[in-house]
C-alpha cells in the first residue's frame, strides 16, 4: 500500500480491536505496573472499541477525519491509565494528518513522533520501561528509517517496538521480578502490528514481524498498588490550565494522566486516597462529568469474565458495529446456512460462564437452541429478530448488573424497538396489501407487508413512505442499516425527509451490508 486512506484506517481500527480482544486476558495477566490490578488488556480493548465505535457512527472519506473520529472516541471512552495514553497516540496521528485525504510513509513518521510527544506530555511522571518507552522506540525507528515507503516505515516501527518491549524488564525492576514485559507496551505493539498488517495488505494472522511471546508471571499476581486505594477518572470540559491540573493531582496521588482530544474534551486519571479532593480539583479547573471511582481491592471482581454477549449478524459492516459495542460476533456465511459448530466456536472463544445470544433473525432459534444444549454453559437468548433490535438490546447491556435483571432489560429494549424492512420482491406473490411482482419494492413492519412500490421502484421514496408508516404510532429515534441493495445516499435522503416531515425525530444510519435487503429500520 503506497498511501493510507480512510478505509484503511477503519480496517486498522477493526483489526486492532480484534488483536486486543484475542490477547486481552493474557495482557491482563502480565499487568504488574503501576498497579497489579489485572485490567490493562481490558482497558485498552474498551478504549479502542470506543474509538472504533465513534468512527462507525461518524464515517469519514478522508484519513485525517477518520483518525480524528478515532481520537475523539478514545478520549471520551478511555478507561484506565493505559487507555488514556492510547487516546493520545490516536490524537497525535489525528493532529499530524489533519485535513489529509491520504498519508504516506513520511506522514506516518511525523505522526508517530507527535503521538510520542503527546503521550509523554500527558503523564505527570513518565517512567522508563513502560508503554512510553515502546512508543518512543517506534517513533525513533520511523524517523531513522532509510525509506519513505509506507510499508517500510510501519515495519521499522513495529520491529523497534518489539525490541523495546523485550527490553522493558531491564528498565523496570517490578517487571524483572515477575518475569514479564510491560502490559501497556504489549497492547501498543499489537496495534502497531495491526497497522503494519493493513499497510502491507497481509491477512490477519500472517506472520512477518517477530512479536515477543508473553510469559506467565513467575508468581500469581495479587492486588498491589503504590499505596493508594482508589482510581479516579472523569471527563473534563472547559479546562483552562492543563499543567496546573496535572500538578494539583500529582500532589494528591500518582499515575496522573491528563489528556485531551484537541477539541476541548479532556480525560483525567489519578490514583489517590482522597476521592473528594481529586474531584474538587476538577471542579476548580473545569466541568467534570462521567466520574468513575474504582477501589483497587474490588478490581478482580469487577473485571471477572463471567458474562459475554454473542450477536449473530449478516454483513461485515454490521458485524464490525456489534464488535465495536463489545459483542462477540458470528457472521452469517453468504450463500449457505450457518452451522452449529460455527456458533459453538464463538461461544467457546468468549471464555465466559454465561453467554447472552442475540440471534437477530427469527429463523435461527433452532441453531441457537442446539448450540446451547451442546455447549454446556449458561446460554440465554434475547429474542431479537432484526439487527436493529439486537443493537437496542446491546445498548442497555450492563455486565455489572445482576444477570437476570440484565437479560430482562435487554429483552425489553429489543421489544420496544419496532422493526421494518425494505426489500425487492424476487417473485410474484399475494400479500396483505395486494399482489406484488418481481422487482417491486416491499415495505414490511414486524414481518408483514404494508406497502408495495411498483417496479421500477424508487427505493428512496419507498424507504421514506415506510418510515412514515412506522412513525404513525409515534417514535423519537429511527435507526437504519443500509443493506447490500441500498442506493447510495439513502441515509442522507431519509434524513432530509425526516427533517421536513418529522423534525422531532432523530435518525442514526449505519452501513449494514445485509444481502438481499435495501434497508433494515428500527423505530423507538
Amino acid at each position: 500500500m503506497e498511501a493510507l486512506d480512510a478505509d484503511a484506517v477503519r480496517r486498522w481500527a477493526a483489526a486492532g480491536v480484534r488483536a486486543l480482544d484475542a490477547d486481552r486476558e493474557a495482557i491482563d495477566r502480565i499487568n504488574v505496573y503501576p498497579v497489579a490490578d489485572g485490567d490493562t488488556g481490558t482497558n485498552l480493548l474498551h478504549t479502542m472499541r470506543s474509538a472504533l465505535d465513534a468512527l462507525v457512527r461518524d464515517p469519514a472519506d478522508a484519513v485525517g477525519a477518520a483518525v480524528s473520529a478515532l481520537a475523539k472516541g478514545a478520549v471520551a471512552g478511555a478507561r484506565g491509565n493505559s487507555g488514556v495514553i492510547l487516546s493520545q497516540v490516536l490524537r497525535g496521528l489525528a493532529e499530524s494528518w489533519e485535513g489529509a485525504l491520504t498519508v504516506s510513509g513520511t506522514a506516518l513518521r511525523t505522526a508517530l513522533r507527535r503521538a510520542d510527544e503527546l503521550a509523554t506530555a500527558a503523564v505527570a511522571k513518565p517512567v522508563a520501561g513502560t508503554v512510553l518507552s515502546v512508543l518512543t522506540a517506534a517513533a525513533d525507528a520511523a524517523e531513522e528509517c532509510g525509506s519513505d515507503l509506507l510499508d517500510d516505515v510501519a515495519g521499522a516501527a513495529v520491529k523497534a517496538a518489539a525490541q523495546a518491549l523485550a527490553d522493558t524488564p531491564r528498565q523496570l525492576a517490578v517487571l524483572a521480578e515477575r518475569g514479564v514485559v510491560d502490559a501497556g507496551g504489549r497492547g501498543l505493539l499489537l496495534l502497531l502490528d495491526a497497522l503494519a498488517t493493513v499497510v502491507s495488505e497481509r491477512l490477519d494472522g500472517d506472520v512477518e514481524h517477530d512479536l515477543p511471546p508473553m510469559s506467565a508471571p513467575k508468581a500469581a499476581l495479587v492486588h498491589e498498588s503504590s499505596g493508594f486505594e482508589y482510581e479516579v477518572m472523569y471527563l473534563l470540559d472547559g479546562l483552562a490550565d492543563e499543567q496546573a491540573l496535572r500538578e494539583r493531582l500529582a500532589r494528591l496521588g500518582d499515575s496522573v494522566v491528563v489528556a485531551g482530544d484537541g477539541h476541548g474534551l479532556w480525560s483525567v486519571h489519578v490514583h489517590c486516597d482522597d476521592v473528594g479532593a481529586a474531584i474538587e480539583v476538577g471542579i476548580e479547573n473545569g466541568r467534570p462529568h462521567r466520574i468513575t471511582v474504582t477501589r483497587f481491592a474490588d478490581q478482580k471482581a469487577r473485571y471477572a469474565r463471567d458474562r459475554a454477549v454473542v450477536a449473530i449478524v449478516a454483513g461485515e459492516d454490521a458485524a464490525e458495529l456489534f464488535r465495536a459495542e463489545g459483542a462477540s460476533v458470528l457472521v452469517l456465511p453468504p450463500g449457505r446456512e450457518p452451522a452449529v459448530a460455527d456458533l459453538l466456536d464463538v461461544l467457546a472463544e468468549t471464555g465466559a460462564a454465561q453467554v447472552v445470544v442475540l440471534p437477530n433473525d427469527i429463523g435461527l432459534a433452532g441453531l441457537v437452541a442446539e448450540a446451547a444444549e451442546r455447549d454446556g454453559r449458561d446460554v440465554v437468548v434475547v429474542p431479537t429478530v432484526s439487527p436493529v433490535q439486537g443493537l437496542a438490546a446491546l445498548a442497555v447491556h450492563d455486565p455489572t448488573r445482576r444477570p437476570g435483571d440484565d437479560v430482562v432489560a435487554m429483552a425489553e429494549a429489543a421489544a420496544a424497538m419496532r422493526r421494518g424492512e425494505l426489500v425487492i420482491a424476487k417473485r410474484e406473490a399475494i400479500t396483505w396489501v395486494g399482489r406484488c411482482q418481481p422487482g417491486d419494492a416491499l415495505g414490511l413492519i414486524d414481518g408483514e407487508v404494508v406497502l408495495i412500490e411498483p417496479a421500477p421502484a424508487d427505493l428512496v421514496a419507498a424507504a421514506c413512505r415506510l418510515v412514515d408508516r412506522m412513525l404513525d404510532a409515534g417514535g423519537e429515534l429511527v435507526t437504519v442499516f443500509a443493506g447490500a441493495d441500498a442506493p447510495g445516499g439513502l441515509d442522507d435522503e431519509l434524513g432530509r425527509h425526516l427533517r421536513l416531515s418529522h423534525p422531532e425525530v432523530e435518525l442514526t444510519g449505519y452501513p449494514g451490508g445485509q444481502p438481499g435487503t435495501v434497508a433494515l429500520i428500527g423505530v423507538e
